[in-house]
């Protein structure tokens, strides 16, 4: 599976993902660009799964018709010691989500 990680995701959670193919938005050279934008260069590249932090996108992104998934991690901060607790949630995650879901993982 091909995931995005958001600008806003610490680029080395990405090495928690081995089993997956993942790029960060300044790698995949998307950077700066807005969500839904961003979304679509997403899809027309090929990933499935763009993982982000913004609790917001939920309610800016209408996924309906999409090729795209979006996982929402809810954690304290966006620092790579209160993302890890969350990686086996999204591994399981990630082997269940569908195109045009948005899937949150969260804490308990």
């Amino acid at each position: 599976m091909r995931v995005l990680l958001d600008e806003c995701v610490p680029r080395k959670f990405k090495a928690s993902f081995p089993s997956h193919d993942c790029s960060t938005v300044p790698e995949a050279g998307f950077a700066g660009w807005k969500n839904g934008e961003l979304l679509s260069l997403a899809e027309d590249q090929g990933f499935d799964v763009f993982l982000t932090l913004d609790k917001g996108i939920r309610y800016q992104q209408q996924l309906r018709g999409r090729r795209i998934a979006i996982l929402l991690i809810r954690a304290r901060s966006n620092r790579l010691v209160d993302l890890l607790p969350h990686v086996r949630a999204c591994e399981a995650a990630l082997s269940a989500i569908c195109a045009g879901e948005i899937v949150v993982v969260q804490a308990g």
